[in-house]
């Protein structure tokens, strides 16, 4: 009797950790005002098997990036955050929600300060992953963390704009690298300690910046790891921040092998 309680009780255990029924307790959940957040959720849905949802705007921000700014800077003069539609999902069933944005103000966007603010995510794990110009997943997680102090706010996934055509292996390292799927992906070293640049690092980081439309400051020193790809490289740089005072970041460049340096993302 015993025994066959216990087999009853190991096959409800089964099916209700199937590939599918665990998916039904994940949503993928993003804003996305150019379509490029997006093409990161879907990439996340479909690796996860999960359920996904849109946050849509009911006064959509469809004007042109001056246009998106000018509003958005209104909005902060006044205090008025968008308003967004009601999902089709019920949120309340998720225990595990991806959240998507992409990088405004230094944070995520303001459709996500509006779903922050209205809906209870106490207790739900939330994977923060963005999509940015030059930086903002660090900083945008510390915010969500501030903001939801009863979620469970994980380390999450950024990707530039202008990299958006590596998300595929990105994300699949992501999701394999944090166990969200299983898979084996490859260790990376650790970076070097940081030293005075030399002129090829000065080269190497204008290659990857130059091109950039806002300044991202000098290099005063740098550290390396070898991948199986090529090379990254960690520089720290003095800068100006808008009001023109001093301010130090950090400047993550890769260099695939045979290819140009990019640089993937700022920490400031």
């Amino acid at each position: 009797m015993h025994i066959l309680i216990a087999f009853i009780l190991m096959f409800l255990f089964a099916t209700d950790c199937s590939a599918k029924s665990c998916s039904d307790n994940i949503l993928v959940l993003y804003y996305s005002q150019t379509g490029v957040t997006k093409i990161v959720a879907e990439e996340i849905q479909k690796r996860l098997g999960a359920d996904i949802e849109t946050i849509e705007v009911t006064h959509p921000y469809d004007g042109t990036f001056d246009e998106t700014i000018a509003r958005c800077l209104k909005e902060m003069e006044i205090n008025v955050l968008p308003h967004i539609r009601p999902f089709k999902s019920d949120l309340k069933k998720y225990n595990v929600i991806f959240l998507g944005y992409p990088i405004w103000f230094g944070t995520y966007a303001r459709p996500v300060i509006t779903l922050v603010n209205l809906f209870n995510l106490a207790g739900k794990k939330i994977i923060p992953f963005c999509t940015f110009g030059s930086g903002g997943l660090i900083e945008s997680t510390d915010h969500l963390r501030k903001a939801l102090p009863m979620a469970h706010i994980q380390n999450g996934y950024g990707i530039r704009e202008a990299r958006i055509s590596k998300v595929s292996e990105e994300v699949d390292r992501f999701l394999k690298l944090n166990g969200y799927i299983e898979g084996e992906v490859e260790v990376f070293p650790e970076y070097s300690k940081q030293q005075e640049v030399s002129a090829k690092d000065i080269e190497i980081f204008n290659a990857a910046c130059s091109s950039y439309k806002f300044p991202l400051g000098t290099p005063v020193s740098v550290g390396s790891r070898k991948t199986s790809s090529g090379v990254d490289y960690l520089f720290c740089v003095n800068g100006k921040n808008p009001k023109g005072e001093d301010v130090k970041s950090l400047v993550y460049i890769t260099v695939e092998n045979d290819k140009a340096p990019v640089f993937t993302l700022v920490v400031r």
